[in-house]
């Protein structure tokens, strides 16, 4: 009887373990995340102001090594590759960023609003499109210094840019990869947005002619076909549009660990980093990040062997058994004294006659 119940208990203790232990992985869930936080729009905006032209603008938005993107929304397991058409009208040019989502097959993520004002300056707002971020979602930034690309766009050298790219024909520097989970990517986007720029979030949008020439040349088969994962649909808690689902408490990365799959259901990866960078830090050789290379100013705490200023101020650890060298090289090699030769019998000198002094004996 008391073995019966020794072994009901032990039964009993391993049935809670296993429990507690479920009850432990169901808590370790990923955050349910909205499609909209698959592309920082701020980021768009920085991108576009480093760009020579829209060719190089759509190359790096595409470009595999910052990945940029992590939009999947015909959730194939890649990130949609992001064309780059144009249409214009006098001194008003839209910019139509479009997922390649199918064979003839495109969906506005957003439209940039390039166009001059009465006193010849350039404007430039990124609008993102009402399915992906919601109404009046419109990002105005303020460039620290005039763009290179403004010159491409009023020089003698513009002309309309239609990406040549289609669904199965990509340029050879792409290469498509699977998507992050939303949380990891809102972490590491940043490193990519100039933050001497400034980016002001409002609900205006300035051009009634950008409106016009969206309205006749966008594309929204994916809206079309999921009219269900609009962002009013997605966002049932009172949210306009993503500024104001930003502001939510839930929307922040969350510092769980992550085991599952955003909500659209797509295979991601669990560890990002970006592989311009395996360190995980900021991206190199970009304006928009500062140098985080140690400098000769720095304390020499990283880690790392910190070379003088000065080759001269260079030392080598001594050898007790050899004479210590001068600090400057010779002009020629220095001669080293001859070795003896081997032991003589005799002395190497010897006088050439006997001292007269010495008496000789008979």
């Amino acid at each position: 009887m008391r073995l019966f119940k020794y072994g009901f208990t032990l039964l009993t203790t391993i049935l809670l373990f296993q429990t507690g232990k479920s009850q432990d992985v169901t808590t370790v869930e990923a955050s349910s995340s909205d499609i909209s936080e698959n592309l920082d729009l701020e980021a768009v905006a920085s991108l576009f102001g480093e760009a020579e032209d829209l060719e190089d603008f759509e190359k790096k938005l595409n470009d595999p090594k910052t990945q940029i993107s992590n939009l999947d929304l015909n959730e194939d397991g890649e990130v949609d590759y992001l064309r780059v058409v144009e249409a214009s009208e006098k001194e008003t040019h839209v910019v139509f960023v479009q997922a390649v989502i199918g064979e003839d097959e495109y969906q506005d993520v957003a439209t940039i609003d390039v166009e001059k004002d009465d006193k010849g300056e350039t404007q430039v707002q990124v609008v993102g499109d009402v399915h992906m971020y919601g109404p009046d979602y419109v990002i105005t930034p303020v460039y620290v210094a005039p763009p290179v690309i403004f010159v491409w766009f009023w020089g003698p050298l513009y002309s309309p840019w239609r990406s040549p790219f289609y669904w199965g024909y990509y340029p050879p520097y792409y290469r498509p990869w699977a998507p992050y989970p939303p949380h990891v990517y809102r972490s590491n986007v940043h490193v990519h947005v100039n933050v001497h720029n400034s980016y002001h979030v409002t609900n205006v949008r300035r051009s009634n002619t950008a409106v016009n020439i969206q309205n006749n040349h966008s594309r929204n088969d994916f809206a079309r076909k999921n009219p269900d994962k609009s962002f009013e649909k997605r966002n049932n808690s009172g949210a306009k549009n993503k500024h104001d689902l930003s502001k939510r408490p839930d929307s922040k990365p969350s510092q769980r660990p992550n085991t599952g799959t955003p909500s659209t259901g797509k295979q991601v990866q669990k560890d990002w980093k970006p592989s311009s960078n395996p360190n995980g830090g900021k991206a190199p050789n970009k304006v928009s990040v500062p140098n985080d290379r140690p400098s000769n100013q720095q304390k020499p705490n990283s880690g790392q062997h910190q070379k003088p200023a000065n080759p001269q101020q260079r030392q080598k650890p001594t050898n007790p058994q050899q004479p210590k060298k001068p600090a400057t090289t010779p002009s020629r090699p220095v001669q080293k004294p001859s070795k003896p030769a081997t032991a003589p019998s005799r002395p190497a000198s010897r006088p050439q006659s006997r001292p007269k002094s010495v008496p000789r004996r008979r």
